[in-house]
Order: C-alpha cells, then structure tokens, then sequence
C-alpha cells in the first residue's frame, strides 16, 4: 500500500531530492512503507534511497544523506497514514458502552490500535493485531508494549471480552517475551470475575515473564447508564481491601501494583514514592497520589510566595479531594497571603460511582458551584479537559464555564508542581 504525501518540509532532505505535495511514497530502502511505525523505522538509517511516484505518474528513485536518526520531511493526512483501528471487543466493563447518548462522536470511538500504544502509550487488547504487525513489532524491536491483559484465563478472557479470540493474547505476549519487547499490563478488575483466585493466576502467568515490567490492578468504573450491559457490581471496602491484600504479597517483586482508587476504598494509606519504582502505570492512576503529594511539597518548599494576596477556588473530584485538600492547607499555612477553596464535585453525569476527576462534566460543576463564593479565580484541572483545553466532556467550554459562574477560569497542569504554580501565581 502506498500513501499520498501531503506536505515536504521545507530545506529537509525530502525537498532536496525533489519530492513534493501530491507524491506517493513507495518505499524507503527497499521496504515497502504500510504507516508511521514503517516509515519512523526506516527513515533513520544516514542513506535512504527513497521510492515514490510523481504528480505525472512516473516512477521515481532518490537517494538522500543525512544524520541518523534525523527526519527526511514528509507530512502524511494523519500521523498514523491511514485509519485509525476500532476495538471488535464487547468487553463487559466498556467505559465507552456505558456513556449516555449525545455526546461528541469522538467519544464513541473505541480504539484498539498497537500503533498507538507506541505513540501514545494506549493500552491495546492483542485482540486486533495481525501477524504481520506481531513480527514487525518483534523486528523493530517497538517496547513497550502496553496491554490490556484483564485476565490469563482464555476461557475467562473470551466470557469477559466477548470475543472468541480473546484467549490468544497469551501466545503473543510469550513470542514479545521471547523477543524481549517490554510490557506494561493492565487488569481491569470486575469483582467476581477476574478477582480473587483468577487475580493470583493472572498475576503469576504474567510475573514468569520477564519482559513484562509492570502489572496494575484497576478497579471497574460503573457508570449510572448501564441499561442493557451486563450486571457488575462495584468494589466495596472489604473486596478492595481483598484485592490490595492479593497485590502485597508480590510487592518485593516491584512490578505489581494496585491503582490508587483501591487503597481509597480500601480506607488504607497510599504508599510513598519508592512503591512505584519509575511510575510506569501513571495513565492508569497507579502513584498518582504519591507523585503529586510529593511534588507539591518539593514546590512549596521552592516557590515564592504570592506578590499579592490571593483569594481564589479550585475544584476536583470525590476521589482526589483529600489530596487537593491536604494540597492546599499545607500552601496556606506557609503562605499567610494565600486563601483558596477546594470544592468537592460529585459526578451526577455519568453517577456517583464515578469518583475521578477526570470524568468531571462542566455542567456538573456550573450545577454545584453556582452561587457559591470563588474568589478573584477558579483553578481547573486539564484532566477534565480534552487535548486542546477548550472543552469538557459534555462540551462546556471554558469560556461557557466563566461566563455562567461569572469567575475567572484558569487550567491548571494536573500534577503537583502546576497546582502550586497556580496557587502561587
């Protein structure tokens, strides 16, 4: 397959050898370019000879040099060259089926794309990966791989994924050992499933191999629009506290770790830093409370205080707003000149078992913040945001937002030093 060029950057070695808008790229050194991990991959040897057709339909061949490693400069429609790959699981716990009608159509896709993983760190299933992507991932030697694991039981998987090809992901996970390709794994966890004994199994298949580097538990989000979904119920003190007692026991082996939702549950304390080694399952809000905590406090130790008084309100959701809290109070103490508010939202979009703030709608937080004093500025996490920090889920924009709480709104970094930056101004 061969793809379009849309664009060739201007003084690289793409222009230099003469290719242009409109060219169609054939191959690079020979190897035939299918998307962007072909083309990244072959792209960075000092010598390309380069294959395309012109704008006339002639074949052409270019031969350029430049330092390894460095771009050739072309442009592609999209950054994957061709569609991105929808999800042909039915998986019990979808966030994505549980969403309610309405929404921005973006919202409704599911992506299972291994590309993606390695550009974006997404998590992919196996479920949906050819042969050929599985042999190239082997010979480019792409880590790591991220996968959404869930469970090593085939016949558990297929019940849970709802595809009958969901029991391989094993086979491929080993020939990636093998080949020593690195992976992240990830167990959304449905109490009655994939908990318990079937939790000990999937821990200890994926624990004898070596290539896999992390392993987290996630616990299930429930949304209140479940009609017509599978009934799951939600984990309860005693079964967190079940899973965080299962997660222990291989705590010294420093690659299994439980999301910090589950020690919330659990009502136990979020262990320090050292726990989570180099932070490698973040994305899945494991050390997030721990990395934050502990970067505030570095911040606050460093920042300057406010050049003026402030009084201002930020705003999170259930799960978070302890540690926003804590956050705070320590800020204020040290900075005498600083008053700031946390305002606890509770998510009645999507229910109140959803808990993260991430999932906070700005409808929900006009419906519980009207009204209320917010000071000179309103700080919002860029969790609650999509990429371009404009809207929230149910598509409130920021400047919607400000307008009907008639405040100042400020997107604030979602980590511990842009809290205290904020805070500090």
């Amino acid at each position: 397959m061969a793809v379009i060029i849309k664009s060739v950057e201007k003084h690289s070695p793409a222009q230099k050898a003469g290719l242009k808008s409109g060219d169609t790229l054939i191959s690079l050194n020979g190897n035939e370019i299918l998307d962007v991990l072909d083309y990244r991959f072959y792209q960075s040897d000092e010598k390309i000879t380069i294959k395309f057709i012109n704008s006339k339909g002639k074949e052409k061949e270019k031969t350029v040099k430049k330092r390894e490693g460095d771009e050739i400069g072309l442009l592609f429609d999209t950054y994957l060259m061709d569609k991105q790959r929808s999800c042909k699981n039915k998986c019990i716990f979808c966030f994505i089926d549980q969403l309610p009608g309405g929404m921005r159509d973006t919202l409704y896709f599911k992506d299972d794309d291994s590309r993606l993983s390695f550009l974006f760190g997404n998590y992919i299933t196996l479920t949906n990966i050819s042969e050929h992507e599985v042999d190239r991932i082997i010979k480019m030697h792409i880590s790591p791989v991220n996968v959404s694991v869930h469970t090593t039981n085939p016949e558990l998987r297929v019940k849970m994924m709802k595809n009958p090809h969901a029991g391989e992901v094993l086979s491929i996970m080993k020939r990636f050992d093998e080949a020593g390709i690195a992976m992240n794994c990830q167990l959304v966890l449905c109490p009655g499933y994939n908990d318990g004994e079937e939790l000990i199994r999937s821990i200890d298949d994926l624990i004898a191999m070596p290539s896999v580097q992390s392993i987290a538990a996630v616990p299930v989000g429930l949304s209140k629009h479940r009609d017509g979904l599978p009934k799951l119920e939600k984990f309860e003190k005693e079964t967190a506290a079940a899973v965080l007692d299962i997660m222990d026991k291989y705590r010294d082996t420093g690659r299994v770790f439980a999301a910090d939702e589950f020690f919330l549950l659990a009502d136990r304390p979020i262990p320090e830093c050292d726990y989570y080694g180099d932070f490698l399952q973040l994305e899945n809000g494991v050390g997030m409370w721990a990395l934050m905590l502990a970067d505030s406090r570095d911040a606050i130790d460093t920042c300057a205080p406010p050049a003026s008084p402030r009084n201002i309100s930020t705003v999170t959701g259930v799960s978070a707003y302890p540690l926003i809290r804590n956050i705070v109070d320590t800020a204020e103490q040290k900075w005498h000149n600083l008053k700031c508010k946390v305002f606890c939202v509770e998510n009645d979009f999507f229910g109140h078992n959803i808990t993260v703030a991430g999932l906070i709608t700005g409808g929900d937080i006009i419906g519980q913040l009207s009204g209320k004093d917010l000071g000179d500025e309103l700080l919002i996490p860029d969790v609650m945001l999509r990429h371009e920090n404009d809207k929230f889920l149910d598509d409130v924009t920021v400047e919607e937002l400000e307008k009907a709480l008639g405040v100042k709104v400020r997107v604030v970094s979602s980590d511990g030093y842009g809290l205290i930056d904020a805070l500090c101004e």
